[in-house]
């Protein structure tokens, strides 16, 4: 917290009385780009330590999400107002004006965004089989950011079948969002792979339970009755 205040103090120090968005914009830039060198890991994209801030401000890089974060936490600090943008496969920061947004691509040094140019990224990112709609350039709250960089932690360590440090990452989401049963279908599978079959029977279960038109019914009810065989056979 002490050095996010330390990059808001550099940076209001070049405002000089409130310049226009266009300005601030190019000002806080050059403060975290060009003399705190802060930059995309594009290396090493799903290093788990991109999604978190402390190891983004110790090393200096870190994916779309994280460096918005940083973006952002500075800008307020500063007194102006910004917020976060989520959009399909792509996080950015917004600086907001009156009666103007300013999308700002801090993976890409800060470079001004149009609604245009964010349209392309997403069709970049999807080849070209998802539209930008207005919903997606709507600033997002802390509880939308917080479980989408959980959600890319969540990925990553399955991926990489870091089971414990998934289950982890699952029960915050399940807490962040309880009206999510895939949550707790995804942390009974995680329990599955770490062969703690009581706790994952329980997760699939409830899952079952509460989501009754879920497509993928069949196949948890066959690990559900697999686990409760084994569970049968060790008693």
């Amino acid at each position: 917290l002490d050095r996010l205040d330390g990059f808001s103090f550099f940076f209001a120090a070049r405002l000089r009385g409130g310049p226009d968005p266009v300005a601030a914009i190019a000002a806080l830039n050059a403060v975290l780009f060009e003399e705190e060198r802060f930059g995309p890991n594009q290396k090493d994209y799903y290093d788990p330590r991109n999604s978190f801030l402390n190891e983004v401000l110790d090393r200096r890089m870190g994916i779309p999400i994280t460096l918005s974060l940083l973006y952002i936490d500075v800008a307020r600090r500063a007194g102006l107002s910004a917020a976060g943008v989520g959009l399909p496969g792509h996080f950015v920061a917004a600086l907001l004006s009156p009666g103007r947004v300013h999308y700002i691509d801090a993976f890409d040094g800060g470079r001004l965004l149009t609604e245009e140019e964010c349209a392309e990224k997403v069709a970049n990112v999807f080849g070209g089989k998802m539209a930008l709609t207005p919903d997606h350039l709507r600033p997002i709250g802390p509880r939308a950011i917080l479980v989408r960089l959980l959600t890319n932690l969540k990925n990553i360590y399955v991926e990489s079948r870091s089971y414990a440090k998934a289950h982890a990452v699952i029960d915050k989401l399940a807490m962040l969002r309880p009206e999510a049963w895939t949550e707790v279908r995804d942390r009974g599978l995680v329990l599955y792979q770490m062969r703690r079959y009581r706790p994952a029977l329980r997760d699939l279960e409830s899952y079952l339970t509460h989501a009754p038109d879920a497509s993928d019914r069949p196949d948890v009810a066959k690990l559900k009755d697999l686990i409760a065989r084994r569970l049968n056979e060790s008693a």
